[in-house]
C-alpha cells in the first residue's frame, strides 16, 4: 500500500509580475494569447493559452551548478566559458538537477533566538546551526534537505526593495556554515531570502562566497524565496522533501514549487 496520508506543506511562493527579482533578473511576466471566445470549435468549447516569460532565478527557484563559477571554471573544474558557448551550458544545466525526495529539516534559527526575523546583515554561523538543531532536537545528515528560516519575509515580502535588502543587508548563512554543510554532505540548502547567504549592508552582491562554497567546490544545489512560515508556525522541522525542477536544457536554475510531507 502507498501511503496517502501526509499533511502537505507548500513552500513555493507565487509567480505573478509582482514576485520580487535580485537586480540583474527579469520580472516575472504573463500574457494571455488566446482568451475564450477568440476561436470557438462547432461544438461550443473553447480554450485559452499564455505566454510566460521569466528567468530560472525568479521567485522560488533552485540554481544549477552551472549558475557560478570561480576562476573561470563550474562545478567539476568545467571551464565555464566553453561550457556556456551556444547560448546554453552544455554541462551542468537545470536539466541534470535530479527530482528531489528526501529526509528534510528546517532550521528556524530566528524562533530558536525568541525572535519573529533575525536583525539585517546578520551572519548564522556553524554555531547558530548547531545550536539551533539542539534547540529542536534534529540532527543534519548526508543527502539532507536543510531549510534556513530567518523570518526575514515577513512585512517585507511585498516591497521588492525591503526584501531583496541591498542598503540594509540581509540575514542569512555564512562561510562557516556552508563550509559546515558541506562537510556534511547535505543534498541541497535553501531559505526564506532571495541571496539565501548573507548580505553586508551596501554590499549588494559584490562578493558571494557561499554561493561558491556550495555550488562550485562542493556540488550542493541552493533553493531561495522558500515560504516557511506554515511550517515554523506548527514547528515541522523534520520531513519529506520533494521538489522536482524544470527539465530547462542548459538553464542556470529553475522555478521550482517544494513540498514538505509530514504523516498525519
Amino acid at each position: 500500500m502507498i501511503p496517502t496520508d501526509y499533511r502537505v506543506f507548500d513552500l513555493g511562493r507565487p509567480l505573478e509580475a509582482a514576485t520580487p527579482v535580485a537586480p540583474g533578473h527579469p520580472n516575472f511576466r504573463m500574457a494571455l494569447l488566446r482568451r475564450h471566445g477568440d476561436v470557438t470549435r462547432p461544438d461550443g468549447s473553447a480554450s485559452a493559452n499564455e505566454l510566460i516569460s521569466t528567468s530560472g532565478h525568479t521567485g522560488t527557484h533552485i540554481d544549477a551548478f552551472a549558475h557560478f563559477s570561480k576562476d573561470g571554471k563550474i562545478h567539476g573544474g568545467h571551464d565555464a566559458y566553453q561550457a556556456s558557448r551556444g547560448s546554453r551550458f552544455q554541462v551542468h544545466g537545470a536539466e541534470s538537477i535530479a527530482p528531489i525526495v528526501t529526509r528534510g529539516v528546517l532550521l528556524d534559527v530566528a524562533a530558536a533566538e525568541g525572535r519573529e526575523a533575525l536583525d539585517p546583515g546578520r551572519q548564522i554561523t556553524a554555531g547558530d546551526i548547531e545550536a539551533t538543531c539542539v534547540q529542536h532536537g534534529v540532527e543534519i545528515g548526508e543527502g539532507d534537505a536543510v531549510l534556513f528560516r530567518t523570518g526575514w519575509p515577513v512585512g517585507r515580502y511585498q516591497d521588492e526593495a525591503a526584501y531583496v535588502g541591498w542598503p540594509t543587508g540581509v540575514p542569512g548563512p555564512d562561510e562557516t556554515a556552508a563550509r559546515w554543510l558541506a562537510e556534511r554532505r547535505v543534498h541541497v540548502a535553501g531559505s526564506d531570502t532571495i541571496a539565501f547567504e548573507w548580505l553586508a549592508a551596501g554590499a549588494g552582491h559584490s562578493t558571494l562566497p557561499v554561493h561558491v562554497i556550495l555550488l562550485v567546490e562542493s556540488g550542493i544545489h541552493i533553493i531561495e524565496v522558500l515560504d516557511l512560515e506554515e511550517l515554523a508556525r506548527e514547528r515541522v522541522y523534520e520531513f519529506l522533501f520533494v521538489a522536482s525542477p524544470l527539465k530547462l536544457i542548459g538553464a542556470t536554475g529553475s522555478p521550482v514549487r517544494p513540498l514538505a510531507l509530514v504523516g498525519s
